[in-house]
């Protein structure tokens, strides 16, 4: 039987542009669906292991139609619970060269925000499961999600799952004073907290001078000096970071470093040419996941995750499709992209 991974968080209606097209140019959207929990329990379930999603969705439709693609990629949705008003969308202008991508969020009064505890059996939910994961962005959307999360997270912890969280800073959902309250109070049921220097500094309060991801600096010495203070506080198990390097919208360099309160890895950096970005630090939270329930080292969890969220970027949509076995060859070093015969 294959080791069960719980997520909980939204599933959004993603509509983006075509052909690279702007808003005001385009009659036309391509439809998914996505969501950063709902990616990482889709690519857990693509390298064999049981991805299950707890969520709340509208009982229309729409709300099916979200259940339908997670179980596409053999996600459990057997605990999504059904009700509330809507389902929340994303719009998406995928930008190129030096014009950046665009995203306008129409989320308000979306299901998963008007949720109650009662509506959700943890006892089940969590019965054989090895791991828990969520973000920040689930307790960003009401005071009712951000509940739920600490519920889950309390639950979880009580029956001695692994549990973990991206910080995923969004500001247009809620202040830096509620995420810094909100999330140093749902970091004490945490692991393994993965998020890069400048959420760590606007969910968590941690900062240092050595570096600015605003400007795309790359310091290590500043990621170190953050996860060293995120250590002490929380006690995590694992820090991890991506670390992108944005020459321009169509390329980045991108690289991990991860620190086991011992010893700081840095991964191998890829240089990418990308196809669609959302969803990158998704797959490589599920990457890290996948690596450490397998019982890889720290450096060999870092580089697959690195490695897999590297592949994500090729992908349009926001779940990574990369297959295990395809990961693995470019880990071993083949990044030639030759075609398979």
């Amino acid at each position: 039987m294959s080791k069960k991974v719980v997520t909980l968080g939204e599933i959004m209606l993603r509509l983006s542009t075509p052909d690279f097209k702007r808003f005001v140019q385009s009659d036309t959207f391509d439809v998914t669906y996505g969501g950063g929990e709902a990616n990482v329990a889709a690519a857990l379930c693509n390298y064999g292991l049981q991805g299950t999603f707890v969520s709340k969705v509208p009982d229309n439709p729409i709300g099916q139609s979200a259940i339908n693609h997670l179980r596409r990629f053999g996600v459990d949705t057997q605990f999504v619970a059904r009700g509330g008003k809507r389902l929340g969308i994303y719009f998406l202008e995928t930008g190129a060269s030096m014009r950046a991508s665009q995203v306008v969020y129409d989320r308000a009064d979306a299901s998963i925000s008007d949720v109650d505890i009662s509506e959700f059996d943890f006892d089940k939910i969590f019965e054989d499961a090895v791991w828990f994961h969520t973000t920040g962005i689930t307790p960003a959307l009401s005071d009712k999600a951000a509940a739920l999360t600490e519920a889950a997270l309390k639950a979880a912890k009580a029956k001695g799952v692994t549990t973990s969280i991206d910080l995923n800073y969004r500001k247009k959902l809620w202040s830096k004073e509620k995420a810094r309250e909100v999330m140093t109070r749902l970091c004490q049921y945490v692991d393994v907290c993965i998020g890069n220097e400048e959420d760590a500094e606007t969910t968590l309060g941690f900062h240092s001078k050595e570096t600015d991801v605003t400007k795309g600096e790359l310091n290590l010495d500043g990621y170190k000096d953050v996860f060293k203070q995120m250590k002490e506080k929380f006690n995590f198990k694992y820090i991890a970071s991506t670390l992108r390097e944005s020459y321009s919208a169509s390329d980045n360099g991108w690289s991990a470093l991860v620190y086991d309160g011992n010893e700081f890895y840095h991964s191998r950096k890829y240089d990418i040419r990308i196809v669609d970005r959302v969803g990158g630090g998704d797959s490589f939270a599920s990457g890290l996941i996948y690596g450490l329930i397998s019982e890889m080292n720290m450096a060999d969890a870092t580089e697959f995750a690195v490695a897999a969220s590297a592949l994500k970027h090729t992908f349009p949509g926001d779940m990574n499709h990369a297959t295990l076995s395809e990961v693995k060859v470019l880990m071993g070093g083949d990044a030639s992209g030759r075609v398979q015969r």
